[in-house]
């Protein structure tokens, strides 16, 4: 079992910026790939970012250029650096772990809003 605690969400005006941690606990060792998710209101959730174990990264379209995913394994703890941040970021922003090639480890979320 993985444990995911994400922190660090928050009201935000347009342009400004904030920084999501995710700490992991548990059967970390077998955490490969960490990553986010977000879901607005109404809306399906939807890959953020991504990070693998060697450090390989991907991002959705709508924040490359203004996200940053990184993951300190001393700490196994992972990070969204969001800047330029945008109304339409506004979001709940779960972490996520995959547990099996079906099924993933979810954090509770963490409330992410852009006010324009």
């Amino acid at each position: 079992q993985v444990q995911l605690v994400e922190s660090g969400g928050g009201l935000v005006q347009a342009g400004g910026s904030l920084r999501l941690s995710c700490a992991a606990s548990g059967s970390i060792f077998t955490i490969n790939v960490m990553g986010w998710y977000r879901q607005a209101p109404e809306k399906q959730r939807e890959l953020v970012a991504y990070i693998t174990s060697s450090g390989i990264t991907n991002y959705a379209d709508s924040v490359k250029g203004r996200f940053t995913i990184s993951r300190d394994t001393a700490k196994n703890t992972m990070y969204l650096q969001m800047n330029s941040l945008k109304p339409e970021d506004t979001a709940v922003y779960y972490c996520y772990t995959p547990r099996t090639s079906m099924t993933k480890y979810w954090g509770q979320g963490t409330q992410v809003t852009v006010s324009s």
